[in-house]
């Protein structure tokens, strides 16, 4: 499993948002890496994201909500950016809408 998984959750529909493309990065001297890429699946989950292990440091989400909402919300896009500073999992949720998000470190 991926040290860092996330869940998607449609706030407005009161459901999984499955089909949101999902892609991790870490900071490298300045510049965003890639370092995987999913999409929610049914039950708007993703857990292989990337690496089992990652070095401390920061990291980002993004996620393509203007995919998912077809054009129709106000974010083309999500971008989480944390820190990961131990060797613990990182679960990172996103709750969503057409025109409001949150997130916040999950179990």
């Amino acid at each position: 499993m991926s040290l860092v998984t996330t869940h998607v959750l449609d706030t407005a529909l009161g459901r999984p948002a499955a089909g949101v493309p999902v892609d991790l990065e870490a900071l490298d001297d300045g510049t965003w890496r890639p370092l995987g890429h999913g999409v929610t699946d049914a039950d708007g989950r993703v857990g292989d994201l990337g690496p089992a292990a990652l070095p401390h440091g920061r990291y980002r989400l993004r996620f393509d909500t203007g995919t998912y909402f077809a054009g129709t919300g106000f974010y083309p896009e999500v971008v989480v950016v944390f820190e990961v500073a131990d060797d613990a999992h990182h679960h990172v949720p996103l709750l969503l809408s057409p025109f409001a998000y949150s997130t916040y470190r999950g179990s």
